[in-house]
């Protein structure tokens, strides 16, 4: 095995709860201390509802797309397409066009506090 290569595919993944049908791998390290990587996905038809995070997101998008609600602004997003979510603003996710959604977030690995709406 690799120290410092791993496929993404080889990582456990597990539901994300008050979803539909969405899941998430941590990729990072678990002695990380400065960030975290994570590996969401959403089937087709899934999707995360709206909610608030202490902390601030920065994302990637992999494959396929979905609307993406931050705040007040609705996105079409897609593969190759960078989400930034700034802390305490809402967000919310609908793999709405077809297709399977997915995506890597990256935080710090300061405490958060999600809070659904």
């Amino acid at each position: 095995m690799n120290k410092y290569l791993k496929n993404s595919q080889t990582f456990e993944s597990s539901c994300i709860p008050k979803t539909v049908n969405a899941s998430i791998a941590v990729l990072s390290p678990k002695k990380d201390k400065d960030f975290i990587v994570r590996k969401v996905t959403l089937a087709i038809d899934g999707s995360m509802p709206n909610h608030i995070n202490e902390i601030q997101h920065q994302q990637y998008v992999l494959k396929g797309e979905a609307k993406v609600i931050v705040g007040d602004e609705e996105y079409h997003a897609k593969a190759g397409d960078f989400i930034y979510i700034p802390a305490g603003v809402a967000h919310k996710y609908d793999a709405c066009y077809g297709s399977e959604y997915e995506f890597l977030c990256m935080i710090t690995t300061k405490e958060d506090k999600i809070s659904m709406l």
